[in-house]
Parts: structure tokens; sequence; C-alpha cells
């Protein structure tokens, strides 16, 4: 079989999606089930997706598109977006993944960004339903040379002619583009090809010991991002492993429908990030959970953002309830330059906390163990991102790119047949990050007894009085503060008079500003022994954000830094 060839020693050498997709032609045993915003089920098999994928890609080669052309997908409909992307994928047109405006709040944000990512893309189309397209109008409008395809009209109309013949796709070619978050920086497109997809989704297969006898994934992560991308429609497709998809959008307004749907449909892997699980204990009362059975799950990966150990922990305590295996949570790492998975945990294995002493940690970037004597205060803690995935490699390395020993802090790089082929008409970034030593992550970490542990964004980390504090730290630490949103906190420095000071930027939920900015102060000043020179809070959504909710710390500081953050803040939190 196909799927039994992929993981065998050969791996993924040579083949291509295409030939996923002809030798899935074969099976319509299983497929995956689309579950509608009404709530109504769909199921397709395997064969009638691969049917109506090479359909589509015909239909895309009779409108003149070729191979290695670009583009853009902005269909929020999980159907329609997994059928028209592997339909471009089988042809070999580049598809480049958009996400969908999500309402008229930050609209012209949005319309910002995804011309950027259109123009950076060289896109000759875009792919979008007739419900946006009037919403999309500027964006088409502000980009040269677009033509706006609607799914629903065009793959219905037949096709006249004779349609060009699929030139010949290779391994190396690049299978779609897939812009980063920005959360750091402007998005960039990361050229992602054939051989590196199935080599990732070999590992993943591998890492996770997926069967289709036995496993069914859930998902509501957007198809647009590589976690719910290749995670759960490619890795899926070639393990021929069922699974259901949840629109992101009914997650987001009930955020306890996911493990609503994991126990009807008795799912066995599912995949979050920090922020999901902790919505989902926080939407999901003691009451309810007699409504669950949590028993079928296997895995419930945590990547995409850092890794705090209380939502973790609680996450397990709180759906041990509902008969969430000890050893379910499992906390993993990746990135789209790595195509997806770097790192992934050990199933069925308790996700290892790793405490180390602060002092050396923040004045030296070194990892030592911590006794059990020493006070909690003089303690960091870390969350494990468990084990490289197989035929792959993570080094530490410092600023010169010379290899440390374990628990010694610095830049992870990672090495292997899934790193991507570079970004997308940017020299110079590629040359930077896309290394003969491998991916320059751009995260810190420290490897100890083969397992990662990933500490902060290099460009992120704060530096005060010559001490590296890590941001994520001490946003965890003013979310513990009631009155403030979790997830919607952002530290970075400012320059000061003597020495760069720290700013925190915070979404307000409820309560007295001016007594919530006093206690985050004051807590901060407790638990990490750091001086917070301003607080600034904002009214809910008015933080800088990714299309995934990840909060961009350096267009907030940006932001800050112009002034125009404060027109929305509460004056009394200053």
């Amino acid at each position: 079989m196909f799927s039994e060839e992929l993981l065998s020693a050969k791996g993924a050498t040579g083949l291509t999606f295409t030939q996923v997709l002809t030798e899935n032609l074969r099976h319509s045993d299983s497929g995956y089930t689309f579950i509608n915003q009404d709530g109504r089920e769909h199921f397709v098999s395997w064969a009638e997706l691969s049917r109506e994928a090479l359909h589509r890609g015909r239909r895309l080669l009779g409108s003149g598109l070729r191979k290695g052309e670009r583009i853009a997908l902005i269909i929020p409909e999980e159907r329609e977006f997994v059928f028209t992307f592997l339909g471009a994928v089988s042809v070999g047109v580049v598809p480049v993944p958009l996400y969908p405006p999500l309402g008229f709040g930050k609209f012209e944000a949005y319309c910002e960004d995804a011309a950027h990512i259109l123009r950076a893309a060289g896109a000759r189309a875009v792919l979008a339903p007739s419900s946006l397209a009037d919403l999309l109008a500027p964006v088409l409008q502000s980009v040269e040379g677009l033509r706006l395809l609607v799914p629903e009209e065009f793959f219905a109309e037949p096709l006249v002619g004779s349609v060009p013949r699929p030139e010949a796709i290779l391994a190396e070619d690049v299978m779609f583009l897939q812009f980063t978050s920005g959360s750091t920086a402007a998005p960039k497109g990361v050229r992602v090809t054939h051989a590196g997809v199935l080599a990732n989704c070999a590992a993943i297969i591998s890492a996770l010991r997926l069967d289709r006898a036995r496993d069914r994934g859930v998902s509501w992560l957007p198809l647009y991002h590589d976690m719910g991308l290749v995670g759960f429609v490619l890795a899926p497709l070639i393990a021929r492993c069922p699974v259901t998809f949840l629109p992101t959008l009914r997650f987001a307004l009930s955020p306890r429908t996911w493990l609503e749907t994991v126990s009807r449909h008795r799912a066995t892997v599912t995949f979050a990030p920090n922020f999901g699980l902790a919505l989902a204990v926080k939407h999901t009362p003691v009451e309810e959970l007699q409504r669950l059975d949590l028993s079928c799950l296997r895995i419930v990966g945590c990547g995409a953002e850092p890794n705090h150990p209380e939502t973790l922990r609680s996450f397990g305590a709180h759906f041990a309830r509902a008969g969430l295996r000890p050893g379910a949570v499992s906390p993993c790492y990746g990135m789209a330059e790595a195509t997806l998975a770097i790192s992934l945990g050990e199933s069925g294995v308790p996700f290892a906390l790793d405490v180390i002493q602060k002092e050396p940690y923040h004045a030296s970037g070194l990892a030592w163990p911590a006794s059990k004597a020493e006070a909690p205060g003089s303690q960091v803690a870390f969350v494990s991102c468990g084990r490289p995935i197989a035929g792959h490699r993570i080094l530490i390395v410092d600023e010169e790119g010379n290899p440390l020993p374990d628990r010694h802090i610095g830049e992870v790089v990672f090495q292997g047949p899934s790193v991507a082929a570079g970004y997308h008409g940017d020299v110079e970034a590629t040359r930077r990050s896309f290394t003969a030593q491998g991916l320059r992550t751009g995260d810190c970490g420290y490897l100890a007894e083969g397992l990662l542990y990933v500490t902060s964004r290099k460009k992120d980390v704060l530096i005060i009085n010559g001490r590296k504090h890590d941001p994520q730290t001490v946003e965890w630490a003013a979310a513990e503060v009631p009155g403030l949103r979790k997830g919607n906190v952002v530290a970075f420095t400012r320059p000061g008079p003597a020495t760069e000071e720290v700013v925190i930027v915070a979404e307000f939920r409820e309560g007295d500003a001016a007594a919530v900015a006093r206690q985050v102060r004051g807590h901060i000043q407790a638990k990490l022994s750091l001086s917070v020179a301003e607080i600034l809070l904002l009214m809910p959504g008015e933080l800088p954000k990714t299309s995934s909710g990840k909060v961009k710390r350096h267009k907030t500081r940006q932001q800050y830094l112009d002034g125009t953050l404060h027109d929305g803040a509460f004056p009394q939190a200053s």
C-alpha cells in the first residue's frame, strides 16, 4: 500500500502529493466529515475527495493557469477549501491560503495584510465565495493583475474545449506557499515543497503512531495555517485516517463544542494552541463534564504558541473528570519554515516540566536544575516540547553558530528533509534563516536528555540591567491578576534614561482599571523581581493580533512608541 511505502525506510523520496490523490481514488472505506455552521454533517470519502480535487485541477488548467503560478484561496468553508486546495496541488498550481475577513473590526488592517500577501506571492487570481466578493473589493482593486474566481460558479461550469495536459510534478517542486503568522515581522511566504510535506507528514504519522483502523481526528484549527492544514488535512490523507472538521467560528463562539465533538465522534487525536486549551476549560463548567466521555482520546497535542505549564495542568485535571487519560496532553513545537512539526511529545507519557534556577538562567543563559530546597521565587519552569521528529535533528547554537552542550540556552536550529525551500521572493530573509547548518528558527531554547525546551523568541527577549527575561513569563505572571484577559497581554521594553524599561500592554476585562494596574505591577515585582515602568490597559479586541489569534509583540511595541495605542487606553491605568 502507498502509505506503507511512504513510512518505509526510504521515506517519501521522489513522491509527490499528486500520487497520494491518485492512490486514494481506490479507497472509499473512510474519509473526512465536515460539520457545517448549522451543525449538519457531510461525509466525503477518500475516493470522492480525490475525484473532486482532480476535476478542480483540470478546471484551473482550463482557465489558463499553469504549473508554478500562484492562486490565493480566501475560502472560509472547510470542505470547499480542501477540495480547491488539493485541486490546485494536483496540477502544480501553487495555492496560497489566506485568512478570510472576520468582520468589520480592524478591516483596514486586514486589507493591508491581504494586499501585502497577494503582492508578495505574485498571485494571478483569487478564489473566494460570492459572499465575500464585495468585502474583498478594496483588496482586489489595490493589487494589479488579479482576477476573482467564485468557486460555486467557477467549478460548476463545464469544461469547454481541450484542457492542457498537466505538467510533470517533481518532489522538489513548491506545493504551496504558507505565509507566516506575522507575530514578529511582516508575513513571509514559505516555499513548502512536496518532498518537505511528505517527509513531515511521515514523521508525524510515525510519532503519533496513527492507525487508520483505530484513530480518528477532530480539528477546529483554521485550514489557512500550517497546524490545521498539514496536521489535519495532509497527514491524515496520507495515513487515510478519518478526521471530523469543526468550523473554527463554531469553536470561537462556543469553545466547549470542540470536546463535545470529540466525545460524540470518539476521536483519538486532536490538537490546539495553548489558548484553545484555556478556553475549553473556562467554557466547560464542571456540571457539564458528565455529558462528555473523553476516554477515547489518546493525544491532545498543544503547540503553535508558548505552552503555559498551568494551562496544560489545569486542562488535564479539569477534563480528567470526563475520562481524559493521564498523559494525553502532549506539548509540541513547530513552524511553517519546517513545514509543520519540529518536535513532538510522546503520546501516553505525562509531559516533562523542567524547573531550573532563575539566577544562572537570567544572568548566564544556563538551565541548571533547581533543588527542592530552593524557594519557588528563585525558580523558572519550562514545558518540554518533546523530541525531534524522526529523521531530523535539533541543535542549540550560540550567536556565532557554534553548537552548545545540554542545558545551555541558545538559538534552536532544525535540520532534516522537512525544512522548507526558503521564502518566496525574499533572498535576504532566506539567506538569514535557511543556512547550510539548518533552519535558524529565531527561537531560544535548550536540550536536556534529548528533550527540547523552548524559552522565548530571540528578538523578543527583554534585557534589563544586563539580565535576560522571557516576555511570555512576564505576560503569564501579569495575566494571573484578575481583571485582565488571559492570552491578551504583551510585555516589551522601551528606552529609558539609564536602561531599558518594561512596559505591559493588556486588554482589560473588568474591575477598577487603576487598581488592576497597581496589582499587576506589585505581582510582577513580587514574583519576578522586575520593575514595570508603565501598564497600558486597552479595551477588548484592541491588541494587534495575527489571523490565528497570537499577539503581535513587535507591532504592539511599535504602536506604543508611535503613540497610536494610547488612544484606546484607559487613562486611569497609566
